[in-house]
């Protein structure tokens, strides 16, 4: 990688492996995204997208390699104030949120990473700021409601409310679109190509595993397999038969439409 000011990149991982026991997750990874940029991260179950992100959001410490992060050296900084920075909207966080919480209160507790609104107190303010990013992805409707009461594509919406409201410097959407029908799967696309066109929002990465799932407007992706970058880069010149194919290990047929994309077994 060429040397490039961290405010430049706010994410560069060098050479990064994992390993877990017996078995490397990832191998040989180095990744950097840009300030305007907008990645999606593609690849079968198995493949160390997960990984990735938690080594990325500064979860998990890498086994070899270095990770920077906004300009922090994971393993040489508080990774506590650096994570404030970072929002994820996840699958795991979801399991540690307290099901009787109200919408409104969940999504105010993002502002400073809680997971209950005891533990600060909140304005007037914050709670303007908690009903406007609902109505920014159009869950208004929503409010009033408790998390346990919600169904499973409704609670990525909210997460994502939780993860948006504090407007953090990087943004980690993981399958955000998990459990979603049709209807809801195509409003949010919209709500993401909305937010990936808008230069004020900070650089994003989204985890899927399906190309149909990628918002109109996003820039860059990454392509996993068995732990490994099987390709990297603008979307365009990344995303593409041949190393769709290589991901998944199979024969894949692979269109793209006014931004989107459509992918389907090769006969």
């Amino acid at each position: 990688m060429s040397t490039v000011a961290s405010s430049d990149r706010p994410l560069e991982l060098v050479d990064v492996g994992f390993r877990r026991d017996d078995r490397w997750i990832l191998r040989d990874v180095s990744w950097s995204v840009g300030r305007s940029d907008r990645w999606v991260v593609l690849g079968p179950n198995g493949s160390g997208k997960s990984t990735l992100l938690d080594i990325a959001s500064m979860w998990q410490h890498p086994t070899t390699g270095t990770v920077r992060v906004l300009g922090e050296e994971l393993g040489r900084c508080d990774v506590r104030t650096t994570r404030g920075r970072v929002g994820v909207s996840s699958a795991a966080l979801a399991d540690r949120l307290r099901p009787t919480l109200e919408v409104d209160d969940l999504v105010v507790t993002g502002l400073r990473g809680d997971l209950e609104t005891w533990w600060h107190e909140y304005t007037d303010g914050d709670r303007v700021a908690a009903a406007a990013v609902l109505e920014r992805l159009g869950i208004t409707h929503l409010r009033g409601r408790t998390f346990g009461t919600l169904s499973s594509g409704e609670r990525q919406r909210v997460q994502m409310a939780r993860t948006l409201i504090a407007e953090p410097d990087l943004l980690f959407l993981d399958e955000p679109f998990a459990g979603l029908d049709l209807g809801a799967r195509e409003d949010l696309l919209a709500r993401l190509s909305g937010l990936a066109s808008d230069a004020s929002v900070s650089p994003m990465v989204l985890v899927t595993h399906h190309v149909e799932e990628i918002p109109v407007g996003f820039t860059h992706a990454l392509l996993l397999r068995a732990g490994r970058i099987v390709a990297a880069g603008p979307v365009a010149e990344a995303l593409t038969e041949e190393t769709l194919s290589e991901t998944f290990g199979m024969g894949v047929q692979l269109v793209s439409t006014d931004g989107r994309w459509r992918a389907w077994a090769r006969s």
